[in-house]
């Protein structure tokens, strides 16, 4: 057991929602659980949400003022943080701290959904379809643009198929091996 073990990770953005950013990362994990490499995610979620719903017990006992839950089986288990409240709350999570939450004893990397602006190297997910802009155009952190389509704009980018999930792993397993 080494709990000192970086790993690497990956972040998979896009300019806006609904791109295909959790479908490519739901390929990823079944192309990278055939390999043998056991992947983690963090996916960033706007605004409220929760993995309870009234009625269940965690939820009340969230409700009712809980910092933190934690739901357990023989199964899996779940801890349910809530942050602190302030009147100025932060845009988004603190990925660092989130990724220091990920057991390296239970995985091989970690790709992370979301957190276009995170310091990460991150893999921009585009459908030229959908209109909207690049997001790796001011941002060195990207390493690939992922593509159903051939781009309108140039980049010096790598140009992935976002069709091809082994091609897309093949890369990512090159990245980390770097």
């Amino acid at each position: 057991m080494n709990p000192d073990r970086i790993l690497p990770v990956i972040g998979i953005c896009a300019a806006g929602s609904n791109t295909g950013k959790t479908t490519l990362i739901k390929k990823l994990i079944i192309e990278l659980r055939q390999r043998n490499i056991r992947t983690s995610v963090i996916k960033h979620a706007h605004h409220h949400f929760d993995i309870d719903h009234p009625g269940k017990d965690s939820y009340e006992i969230r409700e009712a003022g809980a910092v933190q839950t934690l739901v357990a089986s023989n199964k899996r288990w779940a801890l349910i943080t809530e942050m602190q409240r302030t009147p100025n709350p932060p845009d988004e999570a603190d990925l660092e701290s989130l990724i220091a939450l990920i057991n390296p004893e239970y995985a091989d990397m970690i790709l992370v959904e979301g957190f276009k602006n995170a310091s990460i190297p991150k893999i921009e997910v585009h459908r030229p379809a959908l209109g909207m802009p690049l997001a790796c155009e001011n941002d060195r952190d990207f390493i690939a643009v992922a593509s159903d389509d051939p781009l309108a704009t140039e980049t010096l980018l790598p140009l992935l198929d976002l069709n091809n999930v082994q091609q897309i792993a093949d890369f990512i397993l090159e990245v980390i091996k770097k």
